[in-house]
C-alpha cells in the first residue's frame, strides 16, 4: 500500500527545526548550522518549503544531485533523506552490492575541515578497541557507531566534493517522539544505548560534541533491502520533487539542480518502537567531534543547539571543553528519551536559556565565579548580544526546578497514558539522582560517562530494559 510523504517545515533555518502539524520529517548525518561560503552576490531562487537553502549551490557549495543519478559509478539516487548547512543526504541503491546506503554529499569548501574530521572519527571508532575488564564494557556501545562503508569524491560545477555511505536510518528519535512518548521499557533501553554508545565514544579519546535527539538514529530493517528500487517507489511513493525558479526570472545556472527534493520520511511513532528498534540505534553526526588530548575545542567554537549547550559553553568561552559538555548534553537527551517535554526551552536565546539552567538546577549551586558574569551590571546595547551571558532584564516566567519539571514534563504525561509506564517512587528518585549528577554547573563535578553507566538507575532500570524491552 502506497504511504504518504510526511513533510516537515523550518524553524530558524538550518539551525533548529520545528514540527507544524506532522510529526515527522527530515533526518541527517551532517551538522545543521550553515557555512559561510556565498559570494557577496548570489542569485536568489524562489523559497521552497522544506529543501535545503538553494542559495548553497554555488562554487564552494552543494553538488547538484537529481534522482536517479549514479555517483561513482555504482550508487544510484533514489530519494533524498535530508540535509544541513554542509552537506546534502540521499538514499542510494548500491548497485554492486544490492542494497540501500545512505550517502552524504559535502560541500566543496575548500576550507572546510568538518567532512574530513567526521570521517576520520569514524573510522578510528570503528578501528578501536576496549580495556574495559569489569562492568558493563564501553565496547557495548561500538555497534550503535555509524561505519564508513565507502568514501570517494566527485567532480561537479561547484567543485570537489567529499562524499562517504553508511547503513540507511528510518528516522531519528526526535522526529519519533514528537508529540509521543516511548514505551517505559523502550525509552529505558533507548536511554543505555545511547549512554554505552557516549561511553565507548569516551572509551577512545573521542568527545562527540553534538548529542542531541536528532543525531540519534535508527538503523533500517535489513529487509529492506530486499525491496527493488520499483518496490521501494511502490511501498513509500516517488521522489516528491518541486521545480527550482529564480526570483529574477532567468534560467537557471548549470551548477543548480533543476527541481528540488523534498526529504522522505522512513521512521516509526514512538509508540510503535520495539526491542529491535532498540537494538538498531545509532549515534551519528560526528562533523563536531574532537579528542581533548590533542585537538582543543573552546567553549566559543561549540556549536551544539543552544538549549543542548553546556554552560561551560556560555560563562568559560575561552576555556577548552572536554568530555563533561557531552555527559551535560546526554543528560538532556535521556531526559526527551523518558519524557514529553524538553528541560529547557527549544526556541529561546542563550541569556533565556541561561536564565532556565538556573531556574532548574538552582542558584544556590551556580558558580561563584559565573555569578559575578551573570549579574553584571548591563551594557545597554539592546540589539547586541554581548560576548558573555547576562541577567534578561525582562520580567520572564521562572522554570519550574528540577524535581517539579520531572513532575510537569515527565510523570504527568506518562500517567495520561499508563499502559506506556510510568516510573514509581524509588525509580523517580534514581533517574532524579542521576539528572543531578549529568546537569551539575562544574563541569569538574559532573558525573563521568563511567558514572552514568554505574548509576543506581541505568544498572536497575534501563540497562536491564536493553534485553527486556
Amino acid at each position: 500500500m502506497l504511504q504518504s510523504r510526511i513533510r516537515l517545515s523550518s524553524f530558524r533555518l538550518l539551525r533548529l527545526f520545528q514540527l507544524r502539524s506532522a510529526p515527522f520529517g527530515r533526518y541527517s548525518y551532517t551538522s545543521i548550522s550553515t557555512p559561510t561560503i556565498l559570494p557577496k552576490e548570489s542569485i536568489k531562487y524562489k523559497w521552497i518549503d522544506e529543501v535545503e537553502e538553494l542559495e548553497l549551490y554555488e562554487p564552494g557549495g552543494y553538488h547538484p544531485v537529481m534522482i536517479n543519478d549514479t555517483l561513482h559509478n555504482r550508487y544510484r539516487i533514489v530519494d533524498k533523506l535530508g540535509y544541513g548547512g554542509y552537506s546534502t543526504i540521499w538514499l542510494a541503491r548500491d548497485d554492486q552490492l544490492q542494497r540501500y546506503v545512505a550517502i552524504k554529499v559535502n560541500i566543496s569548501s575548500s576550507s572546510l575541515s568538518i567532512p574530513r574530521r567526521e570521517v576520520n572519527s569514524l573510522r578510528a571508532l570503528s578501528r578501536s578497541t576496549s580495556n574495559a575488564q569489569c562492568g558493563p564494557s564501553p565496547i557495548d556501545g561500538r555497534d550503535a557507531i555509524p561505519k564508513v562503508l565507502d568514501e570517494f569524491s566527485i567532480e561537479g560545477p561547484n567543485g570537489t566534493h567529499l562524499c562517504y555511505t553508511v547503513i540507511p536510518a528510518q528516522g531519528n528519535l526526535r522526529e519519533a517522539s514528537y508529540s509521543r512518548l516511548f514505551p517505559m521499557q523502550i525509552a529505558r533501553g533507548l536511554s543505555a544505548r545511547l549512554a554505552l554508545a557516549v561511553s565507548y565514544v569516551h572509551s577512545q579519546g573521542f568527545v562527540h560534541g553534538d548529542i542531541h535527539l536528532r543525531n540519534v538514529l535508527v538503523r533500517l530493517p535489513t529487509n529492506f533491502d530486499a525491496l527493488s528500487i520499483d518496490q521501494f517507489k511502490e511501498k513509500f511513493g516517488a521522489p516528491e520533487m518541486v521545480p527550482i525558479c529564480r526570483v529574477d526570472g532567468n534560467l537557471l545556472p548549470p551548477n543548480v539542480p533543476t527541481k528540488a527534493v523534498v526529504p522522505l520520511y522512513l521512521g516509526k511513532k514512538a509508540h510503535e518502537f520495539t526491542r529491535a528498534d532498540v537494538d538498531g540505534l545509532m549515534l551519528s553526526d560526528f562533523g563536531e567531534a574532537f579528542t581533548p588530548a590533542v585537538d582543543q575545542r573552546l567553549g566559543r567554537d561549540c556549536h551544539i543547539p543552544i538549549p543542548k549547550r553546556a554552560p561551560e559553553a556560555f560563562l568559560q568561552p575561552e576555556s577548552p571543553l572536554s568530555y563533561p559538555s557531552d555527559v551535560w548534553s546526554l543528560g538532556l537527551a535521556i531526559w526527551e528519551i523518558v519524557g514529553m517535554k524538553a528541560l529547557f526551552s527549544d526556541s529561546e536565546p542563550r541569556d533565556e536559556i541561561v536564565a532556565e539552567q538556573i531556574d532548574v538546577l538552582g542558584f544556590q549551586s551556580f558558580p561563584l565565579a559565573w555569578r559575578q558574569i551573570w549579574e553584571r551590571p548591563s551594557s545597554g546595547e539592546l540589539d547586541i548580544e554581548e560576548p558573555l551571558p547576562h541577567q534578561p532584564n525582562d520580567y520572564r516566567d521562572n522554570w519550574p526546578p528540577l524535581e517539579e519539571a520531572f513532575e510537569e514534563f515527565i510523570q504527568k504525561y506518562r500517567k495520561m497514558r499508563p499502559e506506556l509506564g510510568t516510573f514509581d517512587d524509588d525509580e523517580t528518585r534514581a533517574f532524579l539522582i542521576l539528572m543531578r549528577g549529568m546537569l551539575t554547573f562544574q563541569p569538574e563535578e559532573r558525573l563521568t560517562i563511567e558514572g552514568v553507566v554505574k548509576s543506581e538507575w541505568m544498572q536497575k532500570w534501563a540497562l536491564p530494559a536493553m534485553s527486556t524491552c
